[in-house]
């Protein structure tokens, strides 16, 4: 694929006042000399009233690596309200300024991934040129994607990388959107199951220092657990135990991160049973202890 500048907005964030929201500690661009894919990483402010966002042409997914917040996004009269948490995939559908409000926790950064709308439109293209929902595409994406969210955080700190890489992990993340998280416009763009599968998602970030069960979680979405368990893998691609689990340690992370909370205090946030079993599964998740992420 031949890069096209034409064909992606240099400038992002044209008419917006970036000094006054976030830091920018890495940019791809600058940093690595991509072409191909625009890689950043975010500091946030703590507390914002009326950040304007501009419509941009490329496919923007936001990774929140670290800070928590009730953020409410504002598109004309409508408004929708969504927590930024770490590992809460969000992808910005292209062509809409979005004015967005939030308070948040304390420090908050993410990594934020520009895919060209060059690479978007050639593989719509080979995939049979079917226009594209992506508010559908973004109500899926926000429900979780693991491999989606492994694939941001790698990139965002993967380092000295060419362009060839970056053009490869441009079409790999456009191909996945597409083929796992995209219907062609027309169709119903929420079915009954999608929903339900967020609001599973929502149970389990409100209790997550709960000692919920499966039962638990299908029973406040309204399925059987067999119902829930089939629906959220055909969704996310994973258990809704792996993936609570998956958020517990993000959440144990984060705190080994930015508090100097003992780990048993950790564990009883995390929704563990013991220190003992935070750190099993810890090691299980990320290959060290809580002491040995803490210092490192």
């Amino acid at each position: 694929m031949v890069f096209d500048s034409a064909r992606f907005d240099l400038q992002p964030y044209v008419g917006f006042d970036m000094d006054r929201y976030v830091r920018r500690t890495y940019c791809s661009w600058e940093d690595t000399g991509w072409q191909s894919l625009l890689v950043q990483r975010f500091e946030h402010v703590a507390v914002a009233e009326d950040m304007q966002l501009p419509a941009v042409a490329d496919l923007h997914l936001v990774l929140p690596v670290s800070g928590h917040a009730m953020m409410e996004a504002r598109n004309g009269g409508r408004a929708t309200r969504f927590m930024w948490t770490p590992g809460q995939l969000e992808l910005k559908i292209p062509g809409e300024s979005v004015l967005n409000r939030y308070r948040g926790d304390g420090a908050m950064r993410s990594i934020q991934v520009h895919i060209p709308r060059g690479t978007v439109e050639t593989v719509v293209a080979e995939l049979g040129g079917h226009t594209v929902d992506y508010e559908a595409m973004a109500a899926s994406v926000a429900a979780g994607d693991p491999l989606v969210e492994e694939a941001v955080r790698t990139i965002g700190f993967l380092g000295e990388a060419d362009d060839l890489y970056a053009e490869s992990a441009a079409a790999f993340l456009t191909t996945h959107l597409l083929t796992r998280h995209a219907r062609p416009s027309g169709e119903q763009t929420m079915t009954r199951e999608d929903a339900r599968v967020r609001a599973a998602v929502a149970v389990m970030r409100d209790r997550l220092a709960d000692p919920i069960t499966l039962a638990d979680i299908a029973d406040e979405v309204h399925l059987s657990v067999f119902h829930l368990v089939r629906v959220f893998k055909e969704a996310t691609g994973v258990t809704p135990y792996r993936y609570l689990s998956r958020l517990r340690i993000e959440e144990a992370k984060r705190l080994l991160h930015d508090t100097d909370l003992a780990i048993a205090q950790i564990a009883v946030r995390c929704g563990f049973a013991s220190p003992g079993a935070l750190s099993a599964a810890f090691l299980r998740h990320t290959g060290a202890r809580p002491s040995v992420y803490r210092n490192s």
